[in-house]
């Protein structure tokens, strides 16, 4: 039986069509056709991506692009092995030493003392104010220095940034040759789908979401400035990233910014 490569590059000599027909025909990167065709797995972004590019580009050339796929599983794709969830090192340090979720006794008889203060001295101000005989004293204390409205100033200032409470930044260093897709709020493409190389840095972005795709692990994911560890997979990987945190996606719903 040919193999894959074979195949596919036999039907496109064929037909007489250059690999750069095919790309624009398919927005296959011409580098990952040739991959396809010399059966260079390493070179794809990971065994989720191939599978796609095999099908389509087989469809592209009149051939059987399920069967190209099937022939793949059977004896090129490595097998897969389960995503670790990632959860939060903060959450996860508070439930090792088992604090307790509710204030402390000795916080809550501190507010009782303040308050039972702050109770007297209203008490104190209220009796002097009454005693003055212009009333100015009360007139004072509720218009009179305008006070209240700066302070009411301030909290409308705290609401105005209320806003930008669901912002995230990420970023991404290469630790190794690494896919990378980085998609934003409505699916806006930040990084279009390339090859990082070691030491090559993105730049910062923002947003209130974030759909990631990482051909491998060889690469320091930053979020909010914070690195996380992205855990070592044969396939692909690709999370979801909001100010809540980070949240793996399924093999079949990882953008490839194709």
């Amino acid at each position: 039986m040919p193999e894959i490569g074979e195949t596919l590059r036999e039907a496109r000599m064929r037909e007489r069509i250059d690999v750069s027909e095919i790309e624009a025909t398919t927005k296959i990167r011409a580098k990952y056709l040739r991959a396809l065709e010399n059966e260079e797995w390493d070179l794809l972004p990971g065994p989720t991506f191939v599978k796609s590019f095999l099908r389509t580009y087989g469809d592209a050339l009149g051939l059987d692009g399920k069967a190209l796929v099937e022939d793949y599983r059977k004896s090129a794709e490595p097998p897969s092995e389960p995503l670790e969830p990632i959860g939060t090192a903060p959450r996860q340090g508070r439930q090792g030493r088992g604090r307790p979720e509710g204030p402390s006794r000795g916080y809550m008889a501190l507010v009782g003392v303040v308050g039972l203060i702050v109770v007297l001295l209203v008490v104190g101000l209220i009796s002097k104010g009454g005693k003055s005989p212009s009333g100015t004293n009360t007139s004072t204390g509720t218009a009179g220095t305008g006070q209240r409205p700066a302070s009411a100033g301030h909290r409308g200032h705290g609401a105005s940034t209320s806003g930008d409470s669901r912002i995230v930044t990420v970023s991404l260093h290469a630790t190794g040759a690494v896919y990378v897709c980085l998609l934003g709020e409505d699916g806006r493409k930040l990084v279009d789908g390339r090859t990082l190389e070691a030491g090559q840095r993105t730049a910062t972005y923002s947003a209130r979401r974030f759909e990631l795709t990482l051909g491998n692990n060889s690469v320091t994911l930053l979020v909010d400035g914070t690195p996380r560890v992205v855990p070592a997979s044969s396939g692909a990987i690709g999370y979801a990233i909001t100010k809540a945190g980070r949240r793996t996606l399924p093999a079949g719903h990882l953008p490839t910014c194709a």
